[in-house]
C-alpha cells in the first residue's frame, strides 16, 4: 500500500512539470513612428550649387524602417533613401541624406514606414519644398574720380564713375542706384552724401559741395540679382579761400622826364579783410615797364611793402612807355596789379646861360611827427640873390635807405617862399630840389631828418 502511494506522488510531480513547460500565447505590440523632420526647410538652391538635406524620424517597437521620396509630378512609388539607425532612449532614430540642385525645384512628397518583427507596420507622410534662386551677378565700380583735387571750402566738385556687372563679360549695369559717400580727414567712417542713378551704359555722376578735406567713393548696395561693390577712393583737399588784394595810388613821377633822370614809383598794397581794405605789409611788389610800341612787360625794379602796405621804388628813365606795379600773391592772398601810368621821356635840352640858384631856410616840422599826421615843409628859392618863382620837388630818403624818392612838386611864390605838406609814415630825411629852368641852374636844399612815432 505504501508503494502505491509513492507511485501516485511521482505521477503528480511529473504532471505538474509538464504543465510548467507548456508555451504561453501573447499578442504582438504594433510599431510607432514620428513625423519626419527635414533640414534645412525649405531647401534653397542658389545658381548651380547643390544642397544636401537631412531627414530624421524615430520609431518604437520596429526592427526596420524605410523612407521614400516622390519628386514633383512623379506618380510612382517614390525613390528610397538609405537610412542609418541609432539608439535614442527607448526609441530608434533613423537618419537619411539626399542632395538637391536647381533642377529639383518644386514640392516633394515623402513616406516613412516602420516595420515590426511580426510583419505589422506603421507609416507617416509629409511634404517639403525645394526652391531655386538665380545666382547674384558680380559687380564692380570703375573709373571713379572726384574733380578737381583741390578746392576752396564751399566749392562744388564732380564725382563720377561706372557700374559694371559680370554677365558674359563685364558690361555697363544700367538703371541702378549708386550712393556717393565721404570720409572726412581724421575720422574713420563714411557718411551718405547723395544717391544717383546709372545710365544704360552704367555711367553715373553728381555735383556735390565740399566742406572739408577727405576721401570720396561710390557704393552699390546690391540686391537679390546682383552683389554689392565699392569703388576706389579719391581724395579732395580743401584750401581756405584766398583774400582779394589791390594796389591803389600807383604813380610814376615826374612826367615828362628827361632821359637819364630817375623815375620814382609809389603806391599801396591792400588786402580785403574782415573790416575792409587794410594795408598788407611785408610783401614784394614788382614794377613792370612796357615800352611804347611793344607788347611785352618787363620787370625793372621793386620794393617790399611797409607796415601800412606802402611801397617806393625808382629807376632810370630811358624811353617813353607804360609803368605798373604787380603783386604776385602769397599764401591766402590773391595777386593783383595796379593801373598803368604813362611817362613820356624827352631828350634834355642843352643848358643855356643861366643864373645860379639856392634853396635856403629849409625846414621840416614838427619833429617828431605822429604816424599818419601831416609833416610841413618850408624854404626859400633864390636866384641871383632874389626870390624866384618856379616848380620845386620834394624828396624823401627813408631811414636805412640809400635812395632818395620823389614825393611831390610845389611852386615857390614870387618872393621865393616855399610851403607844402604831406602825411608822414616813415622816419627819414627830407629835402627840396630845384631842377633848374631856362633862367637858372638847379640846386637843392640841405636835408632835414624827421622821426615818425607810432
Amino acid at each position: 500500500m505504501l508503494q502505491r502511494f509513492r507511485a501516485a506522488a511521482v505521477a503528480l510531480a511529473v504532471g505538474a512539470g509538464a504543465l510548467a513547460l507548456a508555451p504561453t500565447a501573447t499578442a504582438a505590440t504594433a510599431p510607432s513612428i514620428s513625423q519626419v523632420d527635414v533640414s534645412p526647410s525649405p531647401i534653397v538652391v542658389t545658381g548651380d550649387q547643390q544642397v544636401t538635406a537631412t531627414f530624421t524620424f524615430t520609431t518604437k517597437d520596429a526592427g526596420k524602417a524605410e523612407l521614400k521620396l516622390r519628386a514633383p509630378g512623379d506618380v510612382g512609388v517614390g525613390t528610397p533613401v538609405d537610412l542609418t539607425p541609432a539608439p535614442h532612449g527607448q526609441e530608434t532614430r533613423w537618419t537619411g541624406k539626399k542632395t538637391f540642385d536647381a533642377k529639383n525645384a518644386g514640392k516633394w512628397n515623402l513616406l516613412a514606414i516602420a516595420h515590426s518583427g511580426d510583419g505589422s507596420e506603421k507609416s507617416t507622410d509629409g511634404s517639403f519644398t525645394v526652391e531655386a534662386k538665380k545666382t547674384a551677378v558680380d559687380t564692380k565700380i570703375v573709373d571713379f574720380g572726384a574733380h578737381p583735387d583741390v578746392v576752396a571750402k564751399g566749392d562744388r566738385i564732380s564725382v563720377s564713375g561706372r557700374l559694371l556687372a559680370e554677365r558674359d563679360g563685364w558690361k555697363g549695369y544700367g538703371d541702378q542706384r549708386v550712393t556717393i559717400t565721404f570720409r572726412e580727414k581724421g575720422t574713420d567712417a563714411y557718411r551718405h552724401i547723395t544717391t544717383v542713378g546709372t545710365s544704360r551704359s552704367g555711367w553715373f555722376s553728381a555735383r556735390v559741395s565740399v566742406e572739408a578735406t577727405g576721401w570720396w567713393r561710390a557704393e552699390f548696395n546690391g540686391h537679390a540679382g546682383a552683389k554689392g561693390s565699392v569703388s576706389d577712393t579719391d581724395r579732395v583737399d580743401v584750401r581756405h579761400r584766398s583774400a582779394d588784394s589791390r594796389i591803389v595810388g600807383f604813380s610814376a613821377d615826374p612826367e615828362p622826364v628827361d632821359k637819364g633822370d630817375r623815375l620814382t614809383f609809389r603806391g599801396a598794397l591792400q588786402v580785403d579783410g574782415s573790416h575792409g581794405w587794410d594795408g598788407l605789409a611785408g610783401q614784394r611788389v614788382t614794377i613792370l615797364f612796357k615800352a611804347h610800341g611793344s607788347s611785352r612787360w618787363e620787370a625793372v625794379t621793386g620794393d617790399r611793402t611797409g607796415r601800412d602796405g606802402r611801397f617806393w621804388a625808382s629807376a632810370t628813365a630811358q624811353t617813353s612807355g607804360w609803368w605798373r606795379a604787380v603783386f604776385s600773391g602769397s599764401r591766402g592772398v590773391e595777386g593783383s596789379s595796379s593801373s598803368s601810368d604813362w611817362v613820356r621821356v624827352v631828350k634834355p635840352t642843352p643848358p643855356p646861360s643861366r643864373d645860379k640858384s639856392k634853396l635856403v631856410k629849409f625846414n621840416a616840422y614838427p619833429e617828431p611827427v605822429k604816424y599818419g599826421n601831416y609833416l610841413r615843409f618850408r624854404g626859400v628859392l633864390l636866384v641871383d640873390g632874389g626870390g624866384y618863382e618856379a616848380k620845386v620837388g620834394l624828396y624823401f630818403k627813408p631811414k636805412g635807405s640809400s635812395k632818395w624818392q620823389f614825393v611831390k612838386t610845389t611852386n615857390s611864390t614870387g618872393s621865393g617862399k616855399l610851403y607844402t605838406k604831406v602825411k608822414a609814415y616813415k622816419s627819414g630825411y627830407w629835402k627840396f630840389v630845384f631842377k633848374g629852368d631856362d633862367d637858372a641852374y638847379g640846386s637843392q636844399s640841405g636835408r632835414d631828418y624827421v622821426r615818425v612815432k607810432r
